[in-house]
């Protein structure tokens, strides 16, 4: 009879100190391993690599630090600021003028009942034109403006009015043809006059809510405009603040503008416009798109906040075509769709909405009504109509304190 192999059983000691020795072993191999690959590489030390650079690579890597820089901080100064604001409600405006409604062969009351009404607005930017209140030096008619006033008041709304020589719309500056003659002298003291009849006669109104003085009044690029001493914005600035103390002042830059309002005057509250696209009829002479996204605007009002405290609104926002050296009446249904058609005005509320700025005033109302109701094209009406619904804020109006 054939005696059994007794087999010997592995002690943990002896399991634990055999896998020591193959843990070792298998360290050992990778330590080899990676010694070896990295013999195959040229690594060196960073001041070799940048003394070996040839000039022109040295100075694109330097621009390019210093754009990544640049950009980074620019960005992230946006997007603080939409996080600060984004617990706010959007309240949207839209700027009113009768003659550009008559321009369009609309009853100017009627077009702005329609804006009350159907579009539910809220807020407006009104016009006070030097050139059509005052047509006889020391003759004021303010029946026009009387009325905008009333239906405001009428809806619970709320008014920024416009001041100065510099108001919305071509050309921009509105001087009476009796003035133009005069040396500034002269026609400066005609319009402070002018600018204290209007303060005097709203100030009391419960539907004014601020003013614009001066619309973009450094933008010498665009209008027919001579004047752009700073000293006479100041001067305006602080006579209407004498006259009215209670009410804020807007002072607004142009679209696209970098830096930050910190001279003289500092306004209660800044203002940006912003068009997106519009006929370039200098190089392309076709649409072009400015690139900026919206946090680049977001960018301006955050660096605003920072560097002066002040809030930074949107007090034209484009919602109307921009053609080609041509008024929007003369310009056919299909090329004014080339510049804004729905799907665009959609986008572009929408882009305004992300720049982070909660106070937004569109431009150009009076173009949709007229598509509407002359043209049998109701589609930006109906585009902007949803979008005001979707985002409006009516309690966002009251008067500021």
């Amino acid at each position: 009879m054939k005696q059994k192999t007794r087999v010997k059983q592995t002690s943990t000691k002896e399991l634990r100190a055999e896998r020591k020795l193959l843990n070792q072993h298998y360290g050992d191999k990778e330590e080899r391993r990676y010694k070896r690959i990295l013999n195959h590489l040229r690594i060196e030390k960073p001041r070799f690599w940048w003394k070996e650079r040839k000039i022109w690579q040295k100075i694109g890597i330097a621009i390019s630090i210093v754009v990544f820089l640049l950009v980074g901080s620019a960005y992230g100064i946006a997007r603080w600021y939409i996080a600060t604001q984004a617990h706010k409600e959007f309240k949207f405006g839209a700027t009113f003028i009768p003659s550009y409604a008559r321009y369009f062969d609309l009853e100017p009351q009627e077009t702005m009942q329609a804006m009350i009404d159907d579009l539910n607005l809220r807020h407006f930017r009104l016009v006070s034109y030097w050139d059509e209140i005052e047509k006889t030096p020391g003759t004021y008619d303010f029946s026009e403006l009387d009325w905008q006033f009333k239906k405001v008041e009428a809806a619970g709304g709320t008014v920024s009015l416009a001041l100065g020589l510099r108001q919305p719309r071509w050309p921009e500056c509105h001087m009476p043809e009796w003035a133009t003659n005069q040396p500034k002298q002269q026609w400066y003291g005609e319009l402070k006059t002018f600018i204290g009849e209007v303060v005097n006669r709203y100030k009391d109104s419960p539907a004014l809510d601020t003013y614009q003085l001066e619309n973009e009044f450094f933008l010498s690029v665009f209008g027919i405009c001579t004047d752009f001493n700073r000293d006479r914005l100041v001067d305006e600035f602080d006579y209407v603040k004498q006259l009215d103390p209670n009410h804020k002042i807007i002072v607004t830059r142009s679209n696209n503008a970098w830096g930050w309002p910190v001279n003289e005057p500092k306004p209660d509250i800044s203002g940006v416009s912003i068009y997106k696209r519009v006929w370039d009829k200098t190089i392309t002479k076709r649409y072009f798109e400015y690139p900026f996204p919206a946090w680049f605007y977001a960018f301006l009002a955050g660096g605003t906040k920072l560097f002066t405290g002040r809030d930074l609104i949107v007090h034209e926002l484009q919602t109307e075509s921009w053609g080609p050296d041509k008024g929007i009446k003369e310009m056919t249904i299909e090329e004014q769709n080339e510049s804004l058609n729905a799907e665009r005005l959609t986008d572009r509320i929408a882009y305004g909405k992300a720049t982070g700025m909660r106070e937004i005033d569109l431009w150009g109302v009076e173009s949709w009504y007229w598509r509407k109701t002359k043209m049998n094209d109701p589609s930006l009406w109906e585009a902007g109509k949803a979008a005001i619904h979707d985002q409006q804020c009516y309690q966002c109006y009251l008067p500021r304190d």
